[in-house]
């Protein structure tokens, strides 16, 4: 599992590419998705996917519905029609710093 502190900054893009490719999902469902997808390394705490998904909604990326399941409610988040440039545009800048940090961190190739 990598640290929290390594993580930290990408967990927003990660939510957001998520539900823009996956569609409507509701929180727990969004942190047992990322921990499959990379088999264990992401592991999103409540603590730490709440805040996001308020954040996200309050500026309107993301919109909730709410589904009752029995006598239990669930809230459903999904990117909103304007959320899905953010989206996109979260997506690019996280590629493009992921190929800046390869450039960094690549092994010496060994002189033949």
């Amino acid at each position: 599992m990598y640290s929290k502190e390594l993580t930290k900054g990408t967990l927003q893009p990660i939510i957001l590419k998520l539900l823009h490719d996956k569609g409507k999902m509701y929180g727990y469902e969004i942190t047992q998705t990322v921990k499959d997808i990379t088999r264990g390394k992401i592991d999103i705490s409540e603590g730490a996917l709440y805040p996001i998904l308020h954040k996200l909604e309050a500026e309107g990326i993301l919109e909730t519905e709410k589904m009752y399941i029995g006598k239990r409610v669930r809230k459903y988040y999904q990117v909103t029609s304007s959320g899905i440039k953010a989206a996109q545009e979260v997506t690019d800048e996280l590629n493009n710093f992921i190929s800046t940090l390869s450039i960094i961190f690549k092994e010496k190739e060994v002189a033949k």
